[in-house]
């Protein structure tokens, strides 16, 4: 009886506190989530009430659907320089601007992590004009080249769109997480350090590097979960063009399911992206996970 008493207890209290949160989590997000999975399922079109079970038919279609796996390429180049560049410069802006090297530093940050809080469509749309007519502007009055003419225009050049918009974007918000993880070196040890004669490339190399792991989890973790997942850019800036060059596979699952009105089929192509996804990020923080170094 006191076992059962305590238990009614605490989840009393549980509803109480976290019962709201939880209803709404579950209505919201588990709910749909597990109604989206049974549409995989059947023949939807998004607008007719009747509708058929399928079986796996619709998982076929989209192993047998070369456009989505051709977006689904396009968008691995994409998340791989993004990870990669956004990654490289925010580490890059965290340690220039920690410690007393650089004056001003408080308005820098904040600087380079504005770009951050601009809406997708906006970002997009400011970009649009840049790249289609300052850029354009300039290289025609300095005579450059290549910026003579708009990469959006450009197949060969309008995913580097893509890609200069994000590194742009992301590069000051994963720059707060890698000087949260400067800042947790201890000091002792590279003061240590610059005793024994180390330079300061071999102090980054064999301190700063090995304890900033879990930081750069966080941080590649977030770059591909967005890069993968990247849709208002996307349409605001290029919307896939030309000749679908940059349409992304966000992009192609939201026009299967509406645009097309094959929502069975965008669905079965969304959760297995999610499935997709969900490995390489699991995959990413199992193995850098074993580069920690403890202090």
């Amino acid at each position: 009886m006191e076992t059962e008493k305590r238990f009614v207890d605490k989840l009393k209290t549980y509803l109480l506190f976290a019962g709201p949160t939880t209803l709404v989590f579950v209505t919201v997000i588990i709910l749909p989530f597990l109604f989206g999975i049974y549409l995989t399922f059947t023949n939807w079109d998004g607008i007719s009430k009747a509708y058929t079970f399928v079986s796996f038919s619709n998982y076929k279609q989209v192993f047998q659907d070369p456009a989505f796996w051709t977006s689904f390429l396009r968008t691995v180049k994409y998340v791989f320089w993004t990870v990669l560049i956004v990654n490289g410069l925010g580490f890059f802006l965290a340690y220039a601007l920690t410690g007393n090297t650089v004056k001003g530093q408080n308005l820098l940050r904040t600087g380079f992590f504005v770009p951050n809080l601009i809406g997708g469509i906006i970002l997009g749309l400011v970009w649009r004009f840049i790249f289609s007519n300052v850029l354009v502007f300039i290289g025609r009055t300095l005579n450059v080249g290549f910026l003579s003419y708009s990469w959006l225009a450009n197949p060969n050049k309008a995913l580097w769109t893509l890609v200069i918009v994000s590194v742009w974007q992301y590069s000051g918000y994963m720059m707060i997480i890698f000087i949260a993880g400067l800042s947790n070196i201890p000091k002792e040890l590279l003061e240590a350090a610059t005793i024994d004669g180390a330079s300061g490339f071999h102090r980054l190399r064999t301190i700063v590097l090995p304890l900033m792991v879990p930081a750069f989890i966080v941080t590649v973790f977030l770059t591909i979960q967005r890069g993968f997942m990247v849709y208002d850019v996307n349409l605001a800036l290029t919307n896939g063009g030309p000749f679908k060059s940059t349409e992304l596979i966000s992009m192609h699952v939201y026009e299967k399911a509406f645009l097309a009105q094959q929502y069975g089929v965008g669905q079965s192509q969304a959760f297995f992206l999610f499935v997709l996804v969900a490995a390489i990020s699991l995959t990413q923080v199992y193995f850098t996970k074993k580069l920690e170094v403890e202090v």
